[in-house]
């Protein structure tokens, strides 16, 4: 998200508005989802405050969980996001710049709160958007969140994202062997076979492109799935 509206790019470049957030988090749910995630792409570079109006609304309108991340630097910040209705709050950028961040969230919030995200590009980590290189390795960084208190990792490829010509399933499968929480797959979804591929090496598989101009996408999908013999839950 950006400014309370979805957008999306290809590559973390050029973004497009999308949509109303809550009129789009709704037709998810309703075509089945299983967990929905906002992410405020431009709030860690524009040094903005969560969106906490746009959660509460979030949260009026879906049954499912939501995760919310962008802008999350400090307890108080993810105290207001799940207190507005988010299950998970996601931090990026302020994590690596203070990794003891994960741990403090981890102890007030509960693990199984907390998504650390990670942007990848050609096995290192990149903050702020995916603007800024890091020294440190996707691998390394995902364990130590892991170790750190982190319940989830959000693997997202710079690469792949917004290609449609499938998920970075290398690096997927690397991160997802080297931790023992779960790893959502993201970046690159454009068809069934994609997705049931990332659902080989990983625990889920976030879609974005594929869905966000035709939300009913979703439900066909989820039949290819099952005819490829993936295992989901029942939508609610």
């Amino acid at each position: 998200m950006a400014a309370g509206r979805v957008v999306k790019g290809v590559k973390f470049q050029g973004l497009r508005d999308v949509g109303d957030p809550v009129e789009l988090g709704a037709a998810y749910s309703d075509r089945g989802a299983d967990e929905l995630v906002f992410l405020d792409v431009k709030a860690t570079l524009e040094e903005r405050d969560t969106l906490v109006g746009v959660v509460r609304r979030v949260a009026e309108q879906l049954a499912i969980p939501f995760t919310v991340g962008g802008g999350v630097r400090g307890v108080a910040d993810a105290d207001l996001l799940l207190s507005a209705g988010a299950d998970k709050v996601s931090v990026n950028s302020a994590a690596l710049e203070r990794p003891k961040l994960i741990t403090e969230l981890a102890a007030k919030v509960g693990s199984q709160a907390v998504v650390v995200a990670i942007d990848t590009g050609r096995g290192r980590v990149r903050a702020r958007a995916g603007t800024t290189e890091t020294p440190r390795e996707t691998v390394e960084w995902a364990r130590e969140a892991e170790q750190r208190g982190a319940g989830e990792i959000l693997l997202t490829s710079i690469d792949a994202d917004g290609t449609r010509e499938g998920y970075d399933l290398e690096i997927t499968a690397a991160v997802a062997d080297a931790v023992t929480i779960p790893v959502i797959a993201s970046g690159g979804a454009g068809e069934a076979r994609h997705v049931a591929e990332a659902l080989e090496v990983a625990q889920a598989a976030l879609l974005a492109s594929i869905l966000h101009e035709d939300s009913e996408r979703l439900t066909s999908l989820r039949e290819e799935l099952r005819g490829m013999g993936v295992r989901l839950r029942d939508a609610a």
